[in-house]
């Protein structure tokens, strides 16, 4: 017996005010402009591997969640000290050590805005500008509390802190409606069954070139080797989704053609960022002339294989 529903008004409305504006920031093409020119620019600057560190490739996942810590943590914690008597030069330090903090965060934040799609670029702009605002915000308090004007100082801080609160809201709608950071892949150990599955006639798959391929419903990007040696992984960049069957590879490895990220053939290691999580990749045999592929569980053993 079915049963109608009765939602409360509350339920039934569409998205907020404010999503519905950040959505049109991601549709919106007027600043794309301004964010070609700021990819340029972030992606010419000389890292070399301390960019992959940028990235957060050694940790496994992205770095600037973690490193904004330190500078929203000390404007909280300097926001409630200044409610408390006596403790002027405690909320003075602590917008300092903010500020401080504040630098590697967004040094983090611009090596990862540069590899990401046009939607999130744009929101990601409007989220640096407002952090932007904060730390002028910020800097500015901490001065006028230094010259002795320690209310503006406060008003000041307080207007620093609801910037932070716009620029991290900004920030969770990149990370969680628009996927920012996400390992892309996650999803393929839980939809491939166990066991062996066809993949095809081994000779469907030219020696050397990346070719796309389908395990138990899921995309995969295999490369057969000379000596019929087949490397299978999923197909599906681990960073964005990007084709990784429309890549190239070179040294054993396979290059994303949407934003470079490396990948080893032999167990699907990232080796390279901008991703931080490594592919899933397939144990292959062949029987009887057709390649067959089962998923490997990952081990801890392949960074040190690296």
């Amino acid at each position: 017996m079915n049963a109608d529903i009765t939602l409360p008004d509350s339920l039934r409305a569409g998205p907020s005010g404010v999503l519905r504006a950040i959505e049109r920031v991601e549709q919106s093409t007027a600043l794309d402009g301004l964010v070609g020119a700021m990819r340029r620019a972030v992606r010419s600057v000389p890292l070399g591997r301390a960019r992959d560190v940028l990235h957060g490739v050694p940790l496994g996942h992205p770095v600037h969640p973690l490193l904004v810590q330190v500078p929203i943590g000390a404007w909280l914690s300097s926001a409630v000290v200044d409610l408390l008597p006596g403790h002027r030069r405690a909320a003075d330090t602590l917008i300092a050590v903010g500020l401080a903090g504040a630098a590697p965060a967004a040094v983090a934040g611009w090596a990862d805005w540069a590899e990401l799609p046009p939607e999130q670029s744009r929101v990601g702009l409007v989220h640096a500008a407002a952090n932007i605002g904060a730390v002028s915000l910020y800097a500015t308090s901490l001065l006028a509390r230094l010259r002795g004007r320690p209310l503006k100082g406060r008003l000041l801080a307080l207007a620093g802190l609801a910037t932070v609160a716009a620029g991290g809201a900004l920030g969770g709608h990149l990370a969680y409606r628009q996927a920012s950071g996400a390992n892309h892949a996650e999803a393929v150990p839980h939809l491939v069954g166990p066991g062996w599955h066809p993949v095809g006639p081994v000779t469907d798959y030219p020696v050397g070139r990346p070719t796309r391929a389908v395990v138990d419903g899921v995309d995969v990007v295999v490369l057969r080797q000379a000596g019929d040696r087949v490397h299978v992984l999923a197909d599906r960049c681990a960073h964005m989704g990007g084709p990784l069957s429309q890549g190239e590879a070179e040294d054993g490895c396979i290059r994303c053609p949407w934003h470079g990220s490396v990948f080893r053939l032999a167990d699907g290691w990232n080796v390279h960022g901008p991703s931080t999580a490594p592919q899933p990749s397939f144990d292959t045999r062949i029987v009887d002339g057709r390649l067959e592929a089962r998923l490997r569980h990952r081990r801890h053993e392949h960074r040190a294989a690296a």
